[in-house]
């Protein structure tokens, strides 16, 4: 009976341990994912910013055709624009009166957009930003991001996402892409299509 018990005992010792165990790998692990996330968190906060952070001035939606007003930053960033967007791509052309007043919209559902200005461009020089904005487009697989001919800003070519801006005397295509990343889908609506 002696040799029953201590098999007993011994087995008994053994389950005992085999359930330290297991709730330590347990908890261990459950640990490590917590540990993961948080470590998560703190890196993307931390990542240095790619240019510059624009004040907010609203969301508001104005009627189709309206004028929007004016904004706080050119190319503008946030403020009131219409409840439409326009498709994703590269427009060679400007079709409307205030585009940036859907492509305010675009903004808010977290895209990236890219104004260009060719008019102080030779056309190969044109043909040349055209080429590399659409490089880094394609690079991208064309997801939440738009192309926009736009006259009025000071430089080549800048890049908006909401409540942020990039402008750019020579195009650099890391520049882009690091932007591009950093902002896609940073705004108010950023699941909407």
């Amino acid at each position: 009976m002696t040799q029953k018990s201590s098999k007993r005992e011994q087995m008994r010792s053994r389950q005992r341990r085999q359930k330290k165990i297991q709730g330590i790998l347990l908890w261990g692990g459950l640990g490590l994912v917590v540990l993961a996330i948080v470590g998560l968190n703190v890196w993307q906060a931390a990542r240095p910013s790619v240019g510059e952070a624009v004040p907010v001035t609203g969301a508001n939606h104005v009627a189709v055709d309206s004028d929007p007003g004016t904004y706080n930053s050119n190319p503008p960033t946030s403020g009131q624009h219409y409840p439409n967007e326009l498709n994703t791509g590269f427009y060679e052309t400007n079709n409307y009166k205030y585009p940036q007043a859907y492509l305010l919209h675009n903004m808010e559902h977290g895209y990236v957009i890219f104004w260009y200005n060719c008019a102080n461009l030779s056309a190969s020089a044109c043909s040349e930003l055209k080429a590399q904005i659409k490089a880094v487009m394609d690079k991208v697989n064309n997801i939440k991001v738009i192309a926009y001919p736009w006259d009025s800003i000071d430089v080549p070519v800048a890049m908006t996402s909401w409540g942020r801006l990039l402008k750019m005397k020579t195009f650099d295509a890391a520049q882009a892409l690091a932007f591009y990343k950093a902002n896609l889908n940073k705004a108010p609506e950023p699941d909407a299509p």
